[in-house]
C-alpha cells in the first residue's frame, strides 16, 4: 500500500530544504495526488502557516506545452509563501524557481461545485496583478501530471500588486514580464482559458471534486498567461498589466 503521509514528508522537507528529490517511484492517481498535497501543506499548517487561498495551473496553451500536460490542476496558498510588493525574494530558498504573471482575485463571498460565470463574478471583492513563483521540488524540473500535483502544483511563492475594483474588464489585458527592465514575456489575459474568469470557474468546480471549496477572503491565482522565465540572483523583476498596474520584487542570494 501506498504511504501517502511519507510522500507528503519527503515533498514538504524538500521545499523546506530546498533540495531536489527524485520524481516519484509510484504513479498516483489523480486524487490520491490531492491527497498527498494536503497533507503536505497540513504540514505547513502545524508549522505556523495559515491558509490564504488557492492557485490555478495549466489554465493556457503555454504553460501545458511548457510542462508536457493537457489538464488544468491546482494548488493550495499560505501566508508563509507571501512575499511583499517590491520585497525580496531569497533565491538560496528555492531549487529552481521560475516567475510567471498572473491575475489575482479576491472575494468576498464562498464560491462552491460547479458555478456559471456570473455568479464567479458576483463573488469577486477585487482583483490585482500577481507573479506567482513556481518551484517543482522534483530534479530537473521534471515530472508527471500526478507528480506535479503532489507537489502543490509547482506553487512556493507570490507577489501580488495592488487591489482593484472588481468592475475592471480584465478580460483581455496586455501583460509583460520584465527583467531588470527588459521584457522576457509578453502575453494577454485572454490566453487564461480564453478568459481569467473561467479559471475561477474551473476552481470553484475542481476543488469541489477533493470535497473542498473557496471561501470568502480566498485568493485566487488565475494561472499565467506566458511561459514562466528562471530567476537568477542580483535580478529585478516586474510584471506590468493593461489597467491593473505592476507587480515587483528583488532576487536576492
Amino acid at each position: 500500500m501506498t504511504d501517502f503521509n511519507a510522500i507528503a514528508a519527503r515533498l514538504h522537507n524538500a521545499a523546506m530544504s530546498a533540495e531536489a528529490v527524485a520524481q516519484l517511484d509510484v504513479e498516483l492517481s489523480t486524487g490520491e495526488a490531492y491527497e498527498v498535497q494536503r497533507l503536505s501543506i497540513e504540514r505547513r499548517i502545524a508549522g505556523g502557516d495559515r491558509r490564504i487561498g488557492i492557485k490555478m495551473g495549466l489554465t493556457s496553451k503555454a504553460k501545458m506545452a511548457q510542462v508536457g500536460v493537457d489538464q488544468m490542476s491546482w494548488g493550495r496558498l499560505t501566508d508563509g509563501m507571501l512575499i511583499d510588493d517590491a520585497g525580496t525574494l531569497a533565491r538560496s530558498r528555492y531549487i529552481h524557481p521560475r516567475a510567471e504573471p498572473e491575475i489575482a482575485f479576491r472575494l468576498k463571498r464562498p464560491l462552491e461545485g460547479k458555478v456559471t460565470a456570473l455568479e464567479a463574478y458576483a463573488a469577486i471583492e477585487s482583483v490585482a496583478g500577481a507573479i506567482e513563483i513556481i518551484d517543482s521540488r522534483y530534479k530537473d524540473f521534471k515530472f508527471r501530471f500526478s507528480d506535479s500535483v503532489a507537489d502543490n502544483a509547482s506553487s512556493a511563492a507570490l507577489v501580488i500588486g495592488a487591489w482593484h475594483s472588481a468592475s475592471v474588464d480584465f478580460g483581455n489585458l496586455g501583460i509583460s514580464l520584465e527583467v531588470d527592465g527588459d521584457p522576457v514575456e509578453i502575453g494577454s489575459s485572454a490566453a487564461i482559458m480564453g478568459h481569467p474568469i473561467r479559471s475561477l470557474v474551473a476552481a470553484a468546480r475542481l476543488m469541489a471534486e477533493r470535497g473542498d471549496s473557496l471561501e470568502a477572503g480566498d485568493i485566487v491565482l488565475s494561472g499565467s498567461a506566458t511561459a514562466a522565465r528562471p530567476l537568477v540572483a542580483g535580478t529585478y523583476v516586474r510584471a506590468r498589466f493593461e489597467a491593473l498596474g505592476q507587480a515587483t520584487f528583488m532576487v536576492g542570494e
